[in-house]
């Protein structure tokens, strides 16, 4: 049973979440005897394909086509089936993210494949191909047993921690049967936010509400984010107010995420905000109202006012480091 792991990049650099897929699919692999194979569209640099092997790749098939840097979930999907039968595999890994979740289900009706979106561990292979993910917003798990010949899994981001090591890959060039007519959306523009990190990859991430009154407060949050290497995020009535912007939306309308950290100032903590955050490893909750529904959810929960508490935590912060 042969692994092939989707890895996509961003602008010629190979995403977090793909390194996290790679090493999830090496690891079946090598639960099943076989070799992992990493599948990488676009323009792409050998350092970036060759630091795909540190985490159990064997094998990079690189498909160097510009069109490729972007392209819609449709081309991916026809890309992935072809390298899946060059590959014979059985098995295809992606990261559960935009991209995983657009190209995996099209891969998997072309390849009448069984599909388990957002696996929070590895596969059950000694009683069949039991793969355990969320459900109801991460209340409770689902045991999935994929039956079809051919199957797909992608990997809930930050679910695993990245432990690269010393392997390398080699890098094979690998041309899809492609035609123009393959590309029916042309891309006009991209804007793209430079200088954060992304919230979907960010390890730690401070996160305000409406208890910060409005957005000319939001200054005491981002110095705690860049004392701790935080992305900064927000709740939808922030974002809907415009005091912050639609990219920084956690919850159930907005980005979920799975940082190792998520600390929530100023958030009451309702159920479409928890389902976004409720995967974090550990979550801090600041606020003053003593009842928030938040701190139910909370590892650990201080009550305060956020203005007293934030600033006195931000250079709690910079003591420990040292700055």
């Amino acid at each position: 049973m042969s692994v092939l792991i989707f890895a996509d990049q961003f602008q010629g650099k190979i995403k977090k979440t793909a390194f996290e897929a790679v090493q999830y699919g090496a690891r079946i692999a090598q639960q099943t005897g076989s070799s992992a194979t990493a599948l990488v569209l676009g323009e792409v640099a050998a350092e970036e394909l060759a630091e795909l092997g540190q985490y159990g790749a064997v094998k990079v098939l690189h498909a160097a086509d510009a069109r490729l840097n972007d392209p819609e979930a449709a081309v991916a999907a026809k890309v992935a089936a072809e390298a899946v039968a060059k590959e014979n595999a059985t098995v295809i890994v992606f990261a559960h993210n935009f991209t995983g979740k657009a190209v995996a289900p099209m891969l998997s009706a072309r390849l009448k494949a069984g599909l388990v979106a957002g696996a929070v561990s590895l596969p059950d292979t000694a009683n069949g191909f039991v793969v355990k993910k969320n459900v109801f917003s991460g209340k409770a798990f689902a045991h999935v047993n994929i039956t079809s010949e051919k199957k797909i899994v992608s990997v809930l981001p930050n679910s695993f921690p990245l432990e690269a090591g010393s392997g390398t890959a080699t890098v094979e060039a690998f041309s899809p049967a492609l035609s123009d007519g393959d590309f029916r959306i042309r891309t006009l523009k991209v804007e793209t936010v430079s200088g954060e990190v992304p919230l979907t990859e960010a390890e730690i991430i401070v996160s305000g509400g409406r208890g910060m009154k409005g957005p000319e407060n939001w200054g005491i949050l981002e110095d705690l984010a860049h004392a701790l290497g935080a992305a900064t995020a927000a709740s939808r009535p922030v974002s809907d107010a415009g005091w912050r912007p639609h990219h920084e939306h956690v919850g159930q309308t907005g980005f979920t995420v799975r940082p190792n950290l998520y600390i929530a100032v100023g958030i009451s903590g309702a159920i479409q905000h928890l389902a976004g955050v409720n995967g974090s490893k550990v979550i801090v909750v600041i606020n003053k109202d003593p009842e928030a529904p938040f701190f139910k959810a909370a590892d650990y929960g201080i009550v305060g006012d956020a203005f007293d508490v934030v600033p006195k935590l931000t250079e709690a912060v910079k003591k420990y480091k040292g700055n």
